[in-house]
């Protein structure tokens, strides 16, 4: 399951100081397995070494343009044909130009002349060179021309200013990457994902909510935006931001998320619901306009507490309701078990109505809120029981995912009886 694992990149690098954060990069696919070809510009040696691009790449540095691999074949075409991609960090405004200029007067302007696969560039520069109209009509060529980009962002600058320029993290140039290479089998799909816990106020200080993370929505909304998915994702309070690329709507309370999450559903076309979140059964019937202070209530107190709205069962419900013959609209479920999960799964998927059923034990070692791992047991009306073991939640999310693109491209199953 590891995506990098035998995959060759050519990491060219321009001569701009953001090419230190090329040094993490090339670090990072190296150890998820990557095979990585550093192949820097004169100007960029200027900020980065060959010794270290070497060492960090396990391989040797390819910079000289007529230098040849075989006798018969120039590097410039071999390095273009072979590698699944090429990523260009930092792209500074020259190599930008160059480039858009069809330049071929060092390796890697003319190994990019020779390139037919995917190629991610990943500007830098200063702002006031990035909003230049000569660097905005060669971005918009490069573009035409097939060049995908990644960033630059705004922030401070080693010149000192701030602004629009600076090149995107480590993290977010691998994951465009990522994005990039990985097979589109939710290409023009929109998915509608709720995940994270909710927040039931007592008084203006307090609340009662759960112990969910939200790392298995976040995980499988990032898998669903490397399958080319249009994602919206109603997260509730949690510490982490939304993956690159969803439209977030943050919610607090239940009441927040079944009324955005009905009404999302309702007005949009939607191909799919996967419903991650651990949303509170029930809230406060009062809540308290001032802070509950000691000393000046009872030694104990009694909650009045009232149901909130069934966000799955209304959305299975109001779907079977206006269900056309078009194409499908599949609602996922989840359900955090404690002890007999999966009988306790079957009664929830007869009460809810939803297509399919994630099943998970929250107290089976590895599997509860907060955890890094996940095991579910994957259910359906149709008699499907598919145990999987024990894995990271970025793997689950992969597999539901590809179970979701498998089931909106080949919709055979009739919907719940």
């Amino acid at each position: 399951m590891n995506f990098w694992q035998g995959k060759q990149v050519i990491v060219g690098i321009g001569g701009g100081i953001a090419a230190y954060k090329t040094l993490e990069v090339i670090r990072r696919l190296k150890e998820a397995g990557a095979a990585v070809i550093p192949v820097p510009t004169p100007a960029g040696l200027h900020f980065v070494t060959e010794l270290t691009l070497q060492s960090l790449a396990g391989g040797p540095v390819h910079k000289e343009l007529l230098h040849s691999i075989k006798p018969g074949e120039m590097d410039h075409i071999q390095l273009a044909r072979k590698a699944d991609l090429v990523l260009i960090a930092p792209t500074t405004a020259d190599l930008m130009a160059r480039m858009a200029a069809g330049q071929a007067d060092d390796l890697l302007t003319t190994l990019l002349l020779a390139r037919q696969g995917p190629v991610l560039a990943a500007p830098a520069m200063n702002p006031a060179m990035w909003s230049h109209p000569a660097t905005q009509r060669n971005l918009a060529c490069l573009q035409s021309d097939g060049i995908h980009f990644i960033g630059p962002e705004s922030g401070s600058m080693a010149c000192g200013e701030t602004g629009t320029g600076r090149m995107a993290e480590p993290a977010t140039i691998l994951e465009a990457a990522r994005r990039l290479l990985a097979p589109k089998s939710l290409a023009g799909r929109r998915i509608l994902i709720t995940a994270g816990p909710t927040r039931e106020e007592l008084d203006p200080v307090r609340f009662i909510s759960n112990h969910s993370s939200g790392k298995m929505g976040w995980e499988i909304a990032q898998a669903a935006l490397r399958t080319g998915a249009q994602v919206d994702l109603l997260l509730g309070p949690v510490a982490m931001p939304p993956p690159l690329g969803a439209t977030l709507w943050p919610v607090v309370s239940a009441i927040e998320m079944f009324d955005t999450t009905m009404n999302l559903w309702q007005k949009n076309l939607y191909d799919a619901a996967i419903l991650t979140a651990a949303v509170a059964d029930y809230r406060p019937e009062h809540r308290q306009t001032k802070k509950i202070k000691k000393g000046e209530i009872p030694t104990e107190i009694t909650l009045l507490l009232t149901p909130n709205p069934d966000i799955l069962a209304s959305l299975s419900a109001w779907t079977r309701e206006h269900q056309t013959h078009g194409k499908p609209r599949i609602i996922i479920g989840f359900a955090a078990e404690t002890g007999d999960a999966l009988n306790k799964g079957l009664a929830k998927l007869i009460r809810k109505q939803c297509d399919l059923l994630a099943i998970n034990d929250v107290t089976a070692p590895g599997c509860g809120f907060g955890s890094d791992t996940n095991a579910i047991t994957l259910i359906d009306h149709h008699g499907l029981q598919e145990a999987w073991p024990l894995l990271p939640k970025e793997q689950v999310a992969q597999r539901l995912i590809a179970t979701l693109a498998h089931r909106l491209n080949t919709p055979t199953l009739e919907p719940p009886p």
